[in-house]
């Protein structure tokens, strides 16, 4: 899952840019609102974590423009200030969760999974399909209850066709969400990555619609 972090404060984008990686997501980072608003506008984000207070441009009439331009990926609001009104206005903009300063990471890890889970119509952390589950608190994946060890990158391809479990995902649609902005993508890495899966979860776990590209099946 591909996220974009809008924060200027160096410290805090740097411990925020690691902890969103840990977590086994895919971070572009922005340090003022004029790129904020160009990277969301012109990137597939599947959420953006939005400070208010930034250079040039500020969170909120960043966050009013992406939604002005039909940008439906779920934002999570970051602020220095807590008063109701402003939770108000960056709710009504368009924010889909509010969050002031300072927080505790976890708290900020855990509404970003329930923003990403609703945005794919998931109640339950635990994402399941067929006999595959994926724990997205802890990100541990397992197959009949047995645990089954996965690389980050294949971690971070069965996370987001898990999310999109009821659709055929397009090659060009994996590639933009689970590499960077400034990563070179391969899509000969995302073949040998199916493969990889296929082994460990089953032949029948990732299927190929020919034209259209992967979907989840059943595994083995």
């Amino acid at each position: 899952m591909r996220v974009l972090l809008v924060e200027d404060e160096p410290g805090i984008a740097a411990h925020l840019r690691q902890a969103l990686a840990d977590a086994g997501y895919v971070v572009d980072h922005a340090d003022d609102g004029e790129e904020a608003q160009f990277l969301g506008e012109t990137e597939p984000y599947d959420a953006a974590v939005l400070d208010l207070g930034l250079p040039r441009l500020d969170g909120l009439s960043v966050l009013r423009s992406w939604r002005e331009t039909g940008r439906r990926f779920p934002i999570l609001v970051l602020t220095a200030r807590g008063s109701w009104r402003e939770k108000v206005e960056v709710i009504d903009a368009g924010a889909d969760d509010y969050l002031a300063k300072p927080f505790a990471t976890e708290e900020l890890l855990a509404r970003l999974r329930a923003l990403l889970r609703r945005a794919g119509g998931h109640a339950d952390p635990i994402l399941r399909h067929a006999r595959l589950a994926l724990d997205t608190r802890s990100g541990r994946v397992s197959q009949d209850g047995t645990p089954v060890t996965l690389t980050a990158m294949e971690y971070r391809i069965l996370a987001y066709m898990m999310h999109q479990r009821h659709r055929i995902i397009s090659q060009s649609d994996l590639i933009e969400h689970v590499y960077a902005q400034d990563y070179d993508r391969d899509s000969n890495t995302i073949e040998v990555m199916i493969g990889r899966l296929r082994k460990k979860l089953g032949k029948d776990s990732i299927i190929t619609v020919r034209g259209l590209g992967y979907g989840l099946g059943e595994p083995a």
